[in-house]
């Protein structure tokens, strides 16, 4: 799986550019940051783990060999070597080695292989990429300018070159450009039958796009197992979502209380005193 392709994902949808690092928040909410892990650090890692399934980190040790700090290693560069070590993929083709015992790998666990950490979104992957062309195109169509507001149509014979220019003026003033052009035709004699327009799948004029939008934007929501209320949808109903103070409280606790719980082997390998912790969910 491409860490590139991953991370360029995040820019083609709206929640799914903005779910990882709410999940993010919530993780650093719930975080006390200490000597040995600050805010920063655990914030890079976090989103890391969300958006690749993983995250890794350099251990900063003493002249005893005891774990004073943990620097964040950007995972979209980071490989595993066939002897379990580790390299970062730099510019320019270099690469900057890493033994096995300094770096610490949070992964999330493939049923597949025990290599890589995989994020859960996969699954929506496709709902992803057809969401973002739904929005393509709509923008597109409308970037265009090659489709008609209306069709001012006249057969006065008696209709002068100039008032015909003046009408000509005055339909193309009235939108601006590219939205929506509307057409003056004129023909003498002519029946109310001379011109006809026969839409091809005129995405105006029907729900497709709402529907496509709505279906793939659910399918998102639920690859990340976000709750509707977080993820910034707008409920279609009056009663809306609920409690959200309550949402908020069982999802943290079903969700992040367990990601945090997969970082907290970070403080295995961190001298005592330099340890972090976790607020208690229940409290916040």
């Amino acid at each position: 799986m491409s860490r590139i392709g991953l991370a360029k994902l995040l820019r083609a949808n709206a929640h799914h550019g903005t779910i990882p690092r709410f999940k993010r928040n919530l993780l650093l909410r719930n975080f006390i940051p200490s000597a040995g892990c600050s805010a920063h650090t655990m914030g890079r890692a976090a989103l890391d783990f969300m958006v690749f399934g993983e995250a890794y980190f350099q251990r900063l040790t003493n002249v005893i060999g005891q774990v004073l700090e943990l620097r964040h290693l950007p995972a979209i560069n980071m490989r595993r070597k066939v002897g379990g070590d580790f390299v970062m993929l730099l510019p320019n083709g270099k690469e900057l080695h890493f033994e096995k015992d300094q770096v610490e790998h949070v992964m999330d666990y493939d049923v597949e292989q025990s290599i890589y950490g995989v994020p859960d979104y996969l699954g929506g992957m496709h709902a992803l990429l057809l969401n973002e062309s739904a929005t393509l195109f709509r923008r597109r169509y409308y970037n265009n300018g090659a489709h008609a507001g209306f069709i001012f149509y006249t057969n006065d014979p008696d209709l002068s070159e100039e008032d015909e220019i003046k009408l000509k003026s005055q339909i193309s003033a009235s939108k601006g450009v590219g939205n929506f052009r509307s057409m003056f035709v004129n023909i003498p004699g002519g029946s109310d039958k001379g011109i006809q327009i026969i839409p091809i799948g005129d995405i105006a004029t029907k729900d497709e796009f709402e529907r496509v939008k709505t279906i793939t934007r659910n399918d998102v929501i639920a690859a990340w197992r976000m709750n509707p209320a977080l993820a910034g949808v707008m409920p279609e109903n009056a009663a809306g979502f609920g409690d959200i103070e309550k949402i908020d409280r069982v999802y943290t606790n079903n969700e992040i209380r367990p990601i945090s719980q997969l970082f907290n082997q970070l403080n295995g390998t961190l001298r005592t005193d330099r340890r972090f912790a976790w607020k208690d969910a229940e409290t916040i």
